[in-house]
């Protein structure tokens, strides 16, 4: 008797399909057919992707990316349950872009995702970098590596600017166990752990190069774009209400000339260096009022005018003249 895999039987029929004397039927068990529609709203996938929606403030070929392995998934499930032939789709990522355009963000919400689809069973998100995997002597990499995998099973891990795990040009460097650790783990545990890699689209590029096993094993590349400046005004409203502030008139078009500004001098961060920015304001208008004589109202407290944005050194060139030391920017 030949084998299949000899190409002389016909194929095997796919799970819970059976062949009879009327042909080829499908298990009782396994459901006729799938309401994809239903399945997306009772799956949970539908509130996570209107949380995505309602937090993140532009961003919409990242959305969209989502909305792409959120189908995937959800036809990935109810083929199972149909009993057709399905494989676990590859479901580790990479996320590239600049700092502050919301990639942990995101990463957490895929962490939600996955879970709600029964993909992780945990649904958590572990955030870590070089520091977290990489030991400084013989002998402790591993075992904090594996630590690190161990806290992550069950749900996500993210690894923040994973291309310094590599570096070639030190010998005693041990960066290169902790890769070949997430290299076997990431190939043998991927029904239980999902890695996401994350930094600048061009370090990450000569990352993967030079470690040709994470580009076969990540399936999901997915680039962040940089906020734009009306993006990243309606971003510092929603930071200052979410803290119980609010610009008055002043304080908006000072922030919108920050904005223009700030984009163009060092160590630009996207939303990290607008929250950084009004982090600063608040500090500027608390000593504003407790600097001013008499009593304050509700209102008062919680306005931030144009005195308390123009205050940052961005409006005056935001760098040292002499260039004797760095400055913080916001």
């Amino acid at each position: 008797m030949t084998s299949r895999a000899g190409g002389c039987l016909p194929p095997a029929p796919p799970e819970g399909i059976f062949e009879t004397e009327k042909g080829w039927v499908m298990d009782d068990a396994a459901p006729v057919t799938v309401d994809l529609k239903a399945e997306y709203e009772s799956s949970g996938v539908r509130e996570i992707l209107d949380e995505l929606d309602r937090e993140l403030i532009g961003l919409a070929p990242v959305k969209e990316r989502i909305r792409e392995t959120a189908a995937l998934l959800l036809v990935d499930r109810a083929r199972r349950q149909m009993g057709l032939a399905h494989e676990t789709p590859t479901l580790h990522m990479s996320f590239t872009g600049n700092p502050g355009t919301g990639k942990t963000t995101v990463a957490l919400k895929m962490a939600g995702l996955l879970h709600r689809l029964g993909y992780v069973r945990k649904g958590h998100l572990v955030s870590v970098t070089r520091d977290d995997l990489v030991g400084q002597y013989i002998g402790h990499t591993a075992p904090k590596t594996k630590e690190v995998l161990k806290k992550a099973m069950g749900g996500v891990l993210f690894i923040d600017e994973a291309y310094y795990l590599y570096k070639p040009d030190n010998e005693r460097d041990y960066g290169q166990e902790a890769i070949e650790i997430l290299l076997q783990v990431m190939e043998n545990n991927r029904d239980d752990l999902v890695v996401i890699m994350a930094g600048y689209a061009d370090r990450m590029d000569r990352f993967f190069a030079a470690n040709p096993g994470f580009r076969s094993r990540i399936a999901h590349h997915i680039e962040f774009p940089d906020y734009s400046d009306e993006e990243l005004e309606r971003i510092s409203a929603a930071m200052l209400a979410g803290q119980g502030y609010v610009m008055d008139a002043g304080g908006r078009t000072a922030m919108t000339e920050y904005v223009r500004l700030r984009r163009e001098q060092p160590h630009f961060a996207n939303a990290r260096s607008i929250r950084n920015a009004l982090d600063r304001a608040r500090l500027r208008q608390a000593n504003r009022l407790f600097s001013g004589a008499g009593v304050v109202d509700a209102k008062t407290l919680s306005t931030i005018t144009e005195a308390d944005i123009r205050a940052s050194r961005v409006f005056s060139g935001g760098l040292d003249i002499d260039g004797s030391r760095r400055k913080d920017l916001p």
